[in-house]
């Protein structure tokens, strides 16, 4: 923020003076520096004004702070706060200033504010560009302490600021300001200039990187301290540190703009100078525009920078085009564990990352699992009652069944993710369309030809109890449970005992199934590795309700079953209506119990127990116990249509499944 007293200077020439003194060694100051350059009457010079935060003066002498001083994201906010907001301007306190003369219109006084400010800024401005830039520049050409490389970034584009404003700008407001009896306008002069504004985007861009060179390098080199805290002291700088002139031209346009809106206000209704004012100031507004764009990029560029850190990504991920969507811890449901694990997602434009947290948190705070590429992802909820709010994500590399905390942290998951599946399908829209088959079974066949291309969702090791190609019974020593790569089916280890390259595992061979070998390779299996011939209870568990009249766990009591009472997944399928199938678990492809319903009476269970009921004929008899009442009226009802011989082809035919 400048000053009151710094805006009240005369001309340039008079601190360029102060400035060549305070440059020789053992020179006499000729003027008087910035707070005593046009003193009002009676008001006594100042104390120089507190430096900012993190920017504070360091005296000659004194020992740089160790450490990093980098510029920190409070102090950008409170950048871009300022650059939104009005109070640019400290008004003179009463009787200190001389005010504009009485009989002097408003809008002249707004114009003689901007001149006079002008004036102040472009001799900032040579201070940083002839004598902090040049100086700095001078001392690494001669010692080689410092590359000369580190002084040009630190000062980006600030000599072609310094040459337009010194050169062009302040010129045409001096000359519009002396003639404004016969040329009352600067309109016609910002509209002119103003698009050079736009040069300020490069040096606000490069603000941040440049106070961190700058912090670097005042530690890492005596010689370059030496310079800056030698220029720092003189009474030209006006006893602020580099950084805060450094500051002034990030802060220099919106402040163009606030002193040429109050210009328009202050115009009479009738003035020429008010259609080409107003176009300036929209020339202004844009202009403005560039440089908050350029702080709120820098500032989304530092964000994911430190997201980059938090997840120690090589450097095939980290790119600057990305943008991080969304973050959060989920739940991974195992195919193994019974317990979900906790994990953590970062989503991005073009990828989700599944990482695991680190316990030692010694640099990265993640480790990355897993990569999944936007491109190609599909997402859904699951509808699994022992794990509320899961959804599925299934990409090329890996497909993943994750629970949220909430149903409304899965749903926003859910949208995000589709949102970045949108917008990476509207890029590709084009190359879509000039792919795609012209056959009406496209998709059909495109869902088949899916194996080996995406990562399958694995069947969780409780949901079976048997292989689900072969059936044979499971067991901890003789035939242990697989994955094949390809379907995600559970399979014994002579079922999955066959090599093939998945595409989406970068046609590594993995490990796959006797049917998934077949159809990604081609091969004939031998006679002795083709499936047999299914048995009577060889039939796959079918937990949809489009696929069944009833299905869902049912307690098996009774010693029909056996003491220990085992939960059983019970079945009646809408392509077999008269026969009730138990399963040990929902993905078992053979039952180990069939019971044709055919002829049976369905009654109450016994001991008055609400939930249990019992299926009776001919001395056999079988009980049952349902999770809730309700869940057992419904299964009386399908099994007493079933031993009455009803079918789904006849009237009444209701929706009973679970």
């Amino acid at each position: 923020m400048e000053p009151a007293d710094e805006e009240k200077l005369a001309s340039v020439s008079s601190l360029v003076t102060v400035f060549e003194n305070s440059r020789t060694p053992g020179a006499e100051p000729r003027a008087h520096g910035l707070e005593d350059a046009h003193p009002c009457p009676g008001h006594r010079p100042q104390p120089p004004p507190p430096s900012l935060g993190p920017w504070e003066k360091q005296h000659v002498g004194e020992t740089p702070e160790s450490g990093p001083r980098s510029m920190s994201r409070r102090c950008l906010s409170s950048l871009k706060n300022k650059l939104s907001s009005g109070a640019w301007r400290r008004p003179c306190q009463p009787g200190t200033c001389p005010g504009p003369e009485p009989q002097e219109p408003e809008e002249k006084r707004v114009v003689r504010e901007l001149l006079e400010t002008e004036q102040a800024y472009v001799a900032r401005l040579h201070l940083l560009d002839q004598v902090f830039f040049q100086e700095l520049l001078r001392e690494a050409r001669g010692s080689k302490a410092f590359p000369e490389d580190v002084v040009r970034l630190i000062f980006s584009n600030i000599s072609s600021i310094h040459q337009f404003h010194a050169q062009f700008f302040l010129p045409e407001l001096q000359r519009r300001l002396e003639d404004w009896t016969t040329t009352p306008r600067i309109g016609d002069v910002i509209q002119k200039l103003a698009p050079f504004l736009k040069m300020y985007s490069e040096y606000v861009k490069n603000f941040g990187r440049a106070a961190e060179l700058l912090a670097t390098w005042t530690d890492k080199s005596p010689p370059f301290q030496e310079v800056v805290a030698r220029i720092q002291s003189s009474e030209a700088s006006g006893s602020l540190t580099l950084q805060h002139h450094m500051l002034e031209p990030v802060q220099r346009v919106p402040r163009y703009e606030l002193l040429l809106k109050e210009y328009v206000q202050k115009l009479p209704a009738q003035a020429p100078d008010r259609a080409a004012a107003q176009k300036a100031l929209d020339m202004i507004f844009s202009a403005a525009q560039h440089s908050n764009a350029a702080i709120a990029e820098m500032e989304r560029l530092q964000d994911l920078w430190e997201v980059y850190q938090r997840l120690g990504l090589d450097d095939d991920m980290v790119d600057p085009s990305n943008a991080l969507l969304r973050e959060g811890p989920v739940f991974k449901i195992s195919f193994r564990r019974r317990d979900p694990m906790e994990r953590y997602l970062f989503l991005f434009n073009n990828m989700l990352l599944y990482c695991v947290p680190r316990v030692i948190q010694v640099g990265a705070q993640f480790q990355v699992r897993t990569r999944i590429d936007v491109a190609g992802m599909k997402v859904r909820e699951l509808s699994d009652v022992e794990f509320p709010h899961s959804f599925l994500v299934s990409g090329k590399q890996r497909t993943l069944e994750l629970q949220a905390r909430s149903q409304e942290e899965m749903v926003s998951w859910m949208q995000a993710c589709q949102a970045a599946i949108d917008q990476i399908e509207k890029r590709n829209e084009t190359f879509k369309a000039a792919v795609q088959g012209a056959e009406g079974d496209a998709q059909e066949q495109l869902q088949s030809e899916e194996l080996g291309l995406r990562a399958p969702q694995w069947v969780r090791d409780k949901m079976v109890t048997m292989c689900m190609r072969c059936q044979e019974p499971f067991n901890a020593l003789t035939r242990r449970r697989h994955h094949c790569r390809a379907c995600g089916y559970v399979v014994c280890a002579r079922c999955s005992d066959y090599k093939a390259e998945l595409k989406y595992d970068d046609n590594r061979p993995s490990r796959v199934c006797l049917a998934c070998y077949a159809f990604l390779t081609g091969s004939v299996l031998p006679h002795d590795r083709q499936e047999r011939r299914r048995g009577i209870l060889e039939k796959g568990a079918s937990a949809g309700p489009d696929q069944s009249l009833m299905c869902s766990f049912l307690q098996l009591i009774g010693d029909k079953w056996g003491k220990s009472g085992p939960r059983g997944w019970c079945v009646i399928p809408r392509d077999d209506p008269l026969v009730l199938y138990v399963y040990a678990a929902p993905q078992d492809m053979r039952a180990h119990t069939s019971i044709p319903l055919l002829g049976y009476q369905v009654t109450p269970g016994p001991q008055g127990d609400p939930r249990a009921f019992q299926l009776q004929q001919s001395g056999q008899l079988y009980t049952f116990k349902a999770e809730t009442e309700e869940l057992k009226g419904r299964w009386m009802k399908a099994m007493e249509r079933a031993a009455s011989g009803w079918s789904p082809g006849v009237p009444d035919d209701g929706d009973l499944s679970d």
